[in-house]
Order: structure tokens, then C-alpha cells, then sequence
């Protein structure tokens, strides 16, 4: 009862937000961002459930990478394209957001977990696991500058995306290989919330 109500309860929180967005209380609803996402959270560790030791380092050793990539990225240009992150992505290190690492390491469970629904081919999953973080990372480019995320010198391009696949390939590999296994209907709850959400946004903002 308490998992369905904490799944219900995910759904409100996001359906309340395109709601009030559309509304006009973006001020309002997008610097709560950080604490949506900490819920996400919540749910992956209580219902995933994350709670062996290697799961758990495998958790930080992802959102370790991910910080990693993104303070190359910030700092250099070299990763993702010349971009800096924005206010609404809360405190960090470096110009780097610590809920982005959070993010990294939420997206690698959520979609290795989906990936193995019905694949079992490792090199399969990871290419699968890898596209999917690839395709919300394509719905959250579309909203990140008038959600306060981040922003691009220019629009994210396909550069973007290509490094954005190959660094989650590898950690869809590492995840493989400590046998990562998690509920994939939660999982799927925590995927497509975020689509719906990001897709709505951009249908808002562009009509």
C-alpha cells in the first residue's frame, strides 16, 4: 500500500507541475526541481530497493563518473559541447551540481533495469539501457534553459548526445557486470514520469 500511494504520489507531484507551469507559476515550480528529484530518489532506494553494499557503491561510483564527465564538460568544452549550469540545479562543486551525479547514477538503474526486462545480451542491454538515458536527455535539452537547468552556448547538438551515449554505455557495462537487478515497474514509473513531464513542458513553451 505504502509503494502504490509513494507511486500515485509521484505521478500528483508531476501532473500538479505541467499544471502549474501552464498556468504561469514556472517561478514557482521550477526551483523546487531539486526536491522532485531527491524523491526520485527516495523511491529507487526504498523500491528499486537499493540496499545491498554493491549496489550502493555502484550508485556513488555512478554519480561520482557523472560529476566527473560534467566538470570536464563544464570546465573544458570537451564533453557534451560548451555549457554552464543554471541556479535551479541547487548546490554543487566546481559549477557542477551534486544533484546532477544524483541524476547520472538514477537514470543508469532506472534504465539498466528496464533494459533486462527482456534482453539478456550484455553488450544488448547496454546499447538499449544507453539509448534510453540518450532519449530523456533529448526531451530534458529541449526544456533545460527555461527550466533554470542549464544552458548551451549553442542548442545541444549531436555531439551532446553522442558523448552522452558512449559514457552511459560504459556504465550500463559496469552495472551489468555487478548483476544490477531492480523492480522494473518502478523503474518504468521513474523513466516515463520525466518524459511525460519534459515533453510536456516543451509542448508549453513552444505554442
Amino acid at each position: 500500500m505504502i509503494k502504490k500511494f509513494s507511486i500515485i504520489f509521484l505521478w500528483v507531484i508531476h501532473i500538479s507541475g505541467i499544471i502549474g507551469i501552464y498556468l504561469g507559476y514556472e517561478d514557482f515550480f521550477f526551483p523546487k526541481s531539486g526536491g522532485t528529484l531527491l524523491y526520485i530518489l527516495l523511491l529507487l532506494v526504498l523500491w528499486f530497493p537499493l540496499k545491498d553494499l554493491k549496489f550502493c557503491l555502484l550508485f556513488l561510483g555512478c554519480a561520482a563518473a557523472g560529476i566527473g564527465v560534467e566538470w570536464i564538460g563544464v570546465h573544458t568544452g570537451k564533453l557534451f559541447g560548451e555549457y554552464h549550469y543554471l541556479d535551479n540545479m541547487g548546490y554543487g562543486l566546481d559549477g557542477v551540481p551534486y544533484l546532477i551525479g544524483v541524476n547520472w547514477a538514477v537514470l543508469v538503474f532506472i534504465t539498466h533495469s528496464m533494459a533486462q526486462i527482456i534482453l539478456k545480451s550484455k553488450y544488448i542491454v547496454a546499447t538499449v539501457g544507453a539509448g534510453l538515458m540518450v532519449f530523456i536527455d533529448f526531451f530534458l535539452e529541449q526544456i533545460c534553459e527555461y527550466a533554470g537547468f542549464w544552458t548551451f552556448s549553442d542548442a545541444a547538438g549531436f555531439y551532446n548526445y553522442i558523448c552522452w551515449f558512449i559514457i552511459a554505455w560504459f556504465l550500463h557495462l559496469v552495472a551489468f557486470e555487478v548483476k544490477l537487478k531492480g523492480d522494473a515497474k518502478i523503474a518504468s514509473h521513474l523513466y516515463i514520469v520525466q518524459i511525460i513531464f519534459a515533453l510536456s513542458i516543451w509542448i508549453i513553451i513552444s505554442t
